[in-house]
């Protein structure tokens, strides 16, 4: 996986999960607090959330195949929309159910100092973890706010660790919310309401990620900036004049996919089109590096069919129009 893939935070995760992991489950056996099951159980699958989504990164790294010829890029969209369901259910509906059950049937807190001195470490590894990712999503942003960032962002790896420390740490502090006012109170209800928030916010993170994974696995478009680049370094004014119409697709977060229809002058020898065309590839290639299949189709420009360039429904040049 590349590094804009996001592996050292990907990894950081990882290990941050694996021991909050532990740390819960053995506060959880001491305590009885269903938070700290809940929890536990949420660092369980943001453990094996990590794991897939490196997977993915591995398995995305194949060569293409006669079968699939434009490669296995978007393995790593399918692994990170896995990520989704599995923090839906597994941490998301799981902490529901605890936390219903916990509220209809309360009991007190054991050995308190447990969970508390749990939860305080958890918070740090987890700070340390979302610290990571906060600087690896930084070197990839730029100006984007963060939301920009995780809604465009064509990678997913990055924006699925951001929202799970996120999420992660928000749902520390509400298990220590409710876990200090159970022991407050005396009320083991706070526990169980607490439990609850966490399985709120868990499927709503998922929500936000599956809808997210889901654009991308659909095929989206190159960010605008590389979009301009590429109209720029396609026409050279003098053989290629314009561009008729162009579509983009990312066959994965680092492979774009170009096809256009480019404008050539009428009395241009096929000799003089190819040589243009591999010159436009070039430079394409050259100020946009992840547009690495590129399929430019020379014909004579026509106001007409230049209309209907920007309606994806319609193809200048296809069947029904003049060329």
């Amino acid at each position: 996986m590349s590094a804009s893939g996001g592996t050292k935070a990907i990894v950081a995760a990882l290990l941050a999960n694996l021991s909050i992991a532990v740390a819960k489950f053995v506060a959880f056996l001491f305590s009885g607090s269903s938070s700290m099951l809940a929890e536990s159980v949420h660092s369980v699958a943001d453990s094996g959330n990590q794991g897939l989504l490196l997977l993915g990164g591995r398995k995305a790294r194949r060569e293409a195949t006669p079968q699939h010829p434009f490669g296995y890029g978007r393995e790593r969209y399918i692994y990170a929309f896995l990520v989704s369901i599995v923090l839906f259910s597994v941490g998301g509906m799981f902490a529901v159910y605890e936390g219903y059950e916990k509220i209809h049937d309360p009991h007190e807190i054991e050995a308190w100092y447990w969970p508390v001195g749990v939860l305080a470490f958890a918070i740090i590894a987890e700070a340390f973890s979302f610290r990571t990712a906060i600087k690896e999503s930084n070197a990839l942003r730029g100006r984007l706010s963060w939301s920009q960032f995780v809604r465009r962002a064509k990678a997913p790896e990055l924006p699925v660790v951001l929202l799970e420390d996120l999420g992660a740490l928000v749902g520390l502090v509400l298990a220590l919310g409710g876990v200090g006012l159970a022991l407050l109170t005396g009320n083991g209800v706070w526990d169980g309401i607490g439990t609850l928030c966490i399985g709120v916010l868990l499927i709503v993170i998922a929500i936000v990620l599956a809808a997210e994974t889901k654009s991308l696995l659909l095929g989206e478009a190159a960010g605008v900036e590389d979009i301009e680049k590429i109209k720029a370094a396609t026409v050279d004014g003098d053989t290629v004049t314009r561009i008729i119409h162009m579509r983009t697709l990312h066959l994965g977060p680092e492979e774009l996919l170009v096809a256009a229809k480019i404008a050539v002058e009428g009395n241009d020898t096929a000799d003089e089109v190819a040589s243009a065309i591999n010159a436009a590839e070039e430079r394409i290639r050259a100020a946009v590096p992840i547009a690495r299949v590129i399929y430019l189709e020379p014909d004579i420009y026509s106001e007409a069919e230049a209309a209907a360039g920007s309606d994806p429904a319609a193809t200048p040049g296809g069947p029904g129009t003049g060329h």
